[in-house]
């Protein structure tokens, strides 16, 4: 037997060959092989919540979690074939040290020859994952409508945590929200994107983080807004012998007053009561400290919240200047003298004295020659209940004309000579 199968071995070889020829040519005749692409195929990663559970940031390089798939096998199966059938995997536990992941092809039908991709790893870039709170910088951008003014910015929160790469979180000194209020007579409320910004104060554009807000709801406060003075008076008097300067001070000089237009266009300025500023028995300046806020008009606020509303009002107080004043008689005139007299001054009689007090400035600045008066011989003689002068020498008081901020202390007379002329 041993030798019957052996005999022509050679020749049953070849006659085998041959016929397997036969049988793959019939074959690639009826079915022939045939190869098929498909571009964008989306490799699908696995167990990534071990990057997760280690608290690790990561990140596909350069799109390679999509490859190009070369599918390979009879046409009656490729005409078939589409990218959904392509399974493509790449599992993060066989991650490499260089953080490349190789990717697992398949095709789940029996008669395709070979699946092949572009290429054959998914690269990473993995660092840890770190999260940090930031404040939130606010404020809003462009002009009120003229006479307006922002009065109160508020944001309904002042923290914001970003979370991502740890280089990433690194950047971000602060986060920020910007309201336009170009041309407002109102208040505005909206909700603003929150934006990320480094130390320099520059915008950065980082995908990678996450925020927990995507938005701020803001509220902006727009009022009408005016500037007026502030009027103060006073109460009590000083000290015998001081005298009020009639200089004021206040710091400011000045408040900025918020409210509705029709409100503050009725407002021309802010009274101080006199009894916050008493300034009985004061020999010195007078210095007080008031809290505005309480003595504002009705529906009307300072325009700062910044501003704490407190004024300084400074009362300046100074000693009664006294001085004599030597004044030439005649700068006294002679008025009302009856018909038939002459009144004249003693030739002897050239000046008189007059004590003048007042604020030093006003005393110093003052000059005997500007002093002037009169004696009312009419007058005089109506208090005198003379009927009928006669000649003779007088004493006649002196009314002197009134000078500001100049009092005359002490009652004038002067001698005249009265003479009959017929």
């Amino acid at each position: 037997m041993k030798k019957k199968l052996l005999h022509n071995w050679t020749l049953k070889l070849a006659s085998l060959i041959v016929a397997f020829l036969l049988w793959f040519m019939i074959i690639q005749f009826e079915q022939p092989m045939d190869k098929v692409t498909f571009s964008n195929v989306k490799v699908n990663l696995i167990n990534t919540e071990l990057l997760d559970n280690g608290n690790k940031y990561y990140e596909v390089l350069n799109d390679t979690d999509m490859v190009r798939v070369t599918v390979k096998a009879p046409r009656n199966v490729t005409e078939k074939l589409s990218a959904s059938d392509i399974i493509a995997v790449a599992d993060v536990n066989n991650l490499t040290n260089i953080n490349t992941i190789e990717i697992d092809l398949d095709v789940p039908n029996e008669e395709v020859y070979s699946v092949t991709a572009n290429h054959d790893a998914v690269r990473l870039h993995v660092e840890n994952r770190a999260s940090k709170w930031v404040r939130v910088n606010y404020g809003t951008t462009g002009e009120v409508a003229a006479g307006y003014m922002v009065t109160d910015v508020s944001p309904d929160q002042t923290l914001v945590e970003i979370s991502g790469p740890a280089s990433a979180v690194a950047q971000v000194s602060y986060a920020g929200v910007q309201l336009s209020v170009e041309g407002a007579t109102n208040s505005i409320s909206a909700n603003v994107d929150v934006s990320l910004y480094n130390e320099a104060g520059n915008l950065l554009h980082l995908n990678t983080l996450s925020k927990n807000v995507d938005f701020i709801h803001m509220d902006v406060r727009v009022l009408a807004a005016k500037e007026v003075p502030l009027d103060v008076r006073t109460s009590g008097k000083v000290a015998e012998g001081y005298l009020l300067t009639g200089e004021i001070e206040t710091s400011p000089e000045k408040l900025m007053l918020a409210g509705s237009a029709a409100t503050l266009n009725g407002i021309s300025k802010v009274t101080i009561p006199g009894e916050l500023v008493d300034i009985s028995g004061a020999s010195a300046d007078v210095v007080k400290v008031i809290d505005i806020r309480e003595y504002l008009p009705e529906n009307i606020e300072l325009a700062s919240k910044v501003y704490n509303g407190r004024i300084k009002v400074t009362v300046h107080v100074e000693a009664e200047e006294v001085k004599d004043l030597q004044i030439p008689v005649g700068n006294i005139d002679i008025r009302n003298v009856p018909e038939g007299f002459a009144v004249m001054y003693p030739e002897e009689i050239t000046e008189c004295t007059v004590k003048i007090s007042g604020l030093k400035k006003n005393v110093e600045a003052l000059q005997p020659v500007e002093v002037s008066g009169y004696v009312d011989v009419a007058e005089w003689m109506r208090e005198q209940e003379i009927t009928e002068l006669v000649t003779g020498t007088y004493i006649i008081p002196v009314v002197f004309e009134k000078k500001e901020g100049i009092v005359i202390e002490n009652e004038v007379s002067v001698t005249v000579n009265v003479e009959a002329r017929y």
